[in-house]
Protein backbone atom coordinates (compact mmCIF):
# COMPACT_ATOMS: atom_id res chain seq x y z
CA UNK A 1 0.00 0.00 0.00
CA UNK A 2 2.21 2.69 0.83
CA UNK A 3 4.17 2.27 -2.91
CA UNK A 4 0.67 3.03 -3.89
CA UNK A 5 0.64 5.85 -1.94
CA UNK A 6 4.31 7.08 -2.93
CA UNK A 7 3.42 6.92 -6.46
CA UNK A 8 0.04 8.62 -6.01
CA UNK A 9 1.78 12.06 -4.03
CA UNK A 10 5.00 12.11 -6.54
CA UNK A 11 2.18 12.29 -9.60
CA UNK A 12 0.41 14.85 -7.19
CA UNK A 13 3.47 17.31 -7.00
CA UNK A 14 4.41 16.39 -10.74
CA UNK A 15 1.11 18.28 -11.67
CA UNK A 16 1.82 20.94 -8.80
CA UNK A 17 5.13 21.35 -10.87
CA UNK A 18 7.15 20.36 -8.26
CA UNK A 19 10.68 18.47 -9.37
CA UNK A 20 10.67 15.48 -7.94
CA UNK A 21 13.48 13.74 -10.13
CA UNK A 22 15.88 13.72 -7.30
CA UNK A 23 13.39 12.91 -4.56
CA UNK A 24 14.02 9.57 -2.42
CA UNK A 25 12.26 8.44 0.41
CA UNK A 26 14.46 10.63 3.15
CA UNK A 27 13.36 13.75 0.97
CA UNK A 28 12.41 15.86 3.65
CA UNK A 29 8.42 17.41 2.76
CA UNK A 30 9.40 21.16 3.82
CA UNK A 31 12.04 23.74 4.08
CA UNK A 32 14.89 21.05 3.87
CA UNK A 33 13.52 19.31 1.40
CA UNK A 34 10.99 19.63 -1.06
CA UNK A 35 10.01 22.99 0.29
CA UNK A 36 6.52 22.79 0.14
CA UNK A 37 4.85 25.48 1.39
CA UNK A 38 1.41 25.61 3.70
CA UNK A 39 -0.54 26.03 0.98
CA UNK A 40 0.80 23.44 -1.20
CA UNK A 41 0.72 21.18 2.20
CA UNK A 42 -3.08 21.60 1.93
CA UNK A 43 -3.49 20.81 -1.59
CA UNK A 44 -1.71 17.53 -1.37
CA UNK A 45 -3.17 16.35 1.75
CA UNK A 46 -6.89 16.82 -0.48
CA UNK A 47 -5.64 15.37 -2.93
CA UNK A 48 -4.79 12.23 -0.55
CA UNK A 49 -8.00 12.53 1.53
CA UNK A 50 -9.96 12.38 -1.55
CA UNK A 51 -7.90 9.24 -3.55
CA UNK A 52 -7.50 6.93 0.08
CA UNK A 53 -10.57 8.15 2.49
CA UNK A 54 -7.99 10.10 4.84
CA UNK A 55 -8.72 13.02 7.06
CA UNK A 56 -6.17 15.62 7.82
CA UNK A 57 -6.74 18.34 10.56
CA UNK A 58 -5.18 21.71 9.27
CA UNK A 59 -3.29 21.77 12.70
CA UNK A 60 -1.52 18.77 11.18
CA UNK A 61 0.13 20.79 8.10
CA UNK A 62 3.43 21.93 10.41
CA UNK A 63 4.01 18.47 11.51
CA UNK A 64 3.65 17.42 7.58
CA UNK A 65 6.04 19.39 6.49
CA UNK A 66 8.87 18.17 8.78
CA UNK A 67 8.19 14.63 7.55
CA UNK A 68 9.66 13.04 4.86
CA UNK A 69 8.57 11.18 1.69
CA UNK A 70 8.60 7.83 3.88
CA UNK A 71 7.16 8.95 6.73
CA UNK A 72 4.50 11.38 5.12
CA UNK A 73 3.36 7.80 3.29
CA UNK A 74 3.85 5.83 6.26
CA UNK A 75 1.39 8.03 8.33
CA UNK A 76 -1.00 7.95 5.21
CA UNK A 77 -0.69 3.52 5.02
CA UNK A 78 -1.51 3.91 9.20
CA UNK A 79 -4.08 6.03 8.95
CA UNK A 80 -6.03 4.38 5.56
CA UNK A 81 -5.48 0.81 8.13
CA UNK A 82 -7.15 2.79 11.31
CA UNK A 83 -10.11 4.24 8.87
CA UNK A 84 -10.50 0.37 7.79
CA UNK A 85 -10.31 -0.91 10.91
CA UNK A 86 -12.86 1.45 12.77
CA UNK A 87 -15.29 0.79 9.77
CA UNK A 88 -15.07 -2.75 9.75
CA UNK A 89 -15.76 -2.68 13.68
CA UNK A 90 -18.87 -1.13 13.28
CA UNK A 91 -20.20 -3.09 11.00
Amino acid sequence: MQDRIRAFVLAALTEMQYDVSEVTGDTDLGPAGLDLESLALADLSVQVEDEFGVKFDMDEMESTAMMTLDEFTADVAARIAATAAASGSAA
